[in-house]
């Protein structure tokens, strides 16, 4: 009789606790994208240039693209290339979808210097770190 008091005892006190890793979301599954940025142009960026890369869904033509990671950081007297990491929850990406990555180089000012002039897409298909090489800019003015 004790060895079933104490058996049901332990059993409310575990069927709680299994219950609460059931609602526990499943662990995070990030996607890395790697590469770097560079343009042609043998022109020095002001060290307050602005650099941008973003990653993002691509996939309606009729509609503005919506940015699923970024990075953006100052040139600091750096000049290209530049390297960039993306990183993303696999959960977040929809497989039906189009993903791109852009970048673009802006002045103090927020005029636009550089910009990637071409759609870089992004094959999602599995592995955890995803190199993009490296993406060209072309000068705007």
């Amino acid at each position: 009789m004790v060895r079933v008091t104490r058996m049901l005892a332990v059993g409310m006190v575990a069927a709680p606790l299994l219950a609460a890793c059931a609602t526990i979301p499943p662990a995070e599954q990030p996607v890395t994208v790697t590469g770097s940025i560079t343009y042609r142009e043998r022109i020095a960026l002001p060290p307050t240039a602005r650099v941008e890369i973003a990653l993002a869904d691509v996939s309606l033509a009729d509609a503005p693209s919506t940015t699923v990671a970024r990075q953006s950081f100052t040139a600091d007297g750096r000049q290209v290339p530049f390297a960039f990491s993306l990183t993303v929850d696999q959960r977040q990406l929809d497989p039906r979808h189009s993903y791109a990555v852009s970048a673009r180089i802006s002045d103090a000012s927020g005029r636009l210097m550089f910009i990637t002039d071409t759609r870089n897409n992004v094959p999602f298909d599995g592995r955890r770190v995803i190199d993009m090489g490296m993406l060209m800019l072309v000068k705007t003015h």
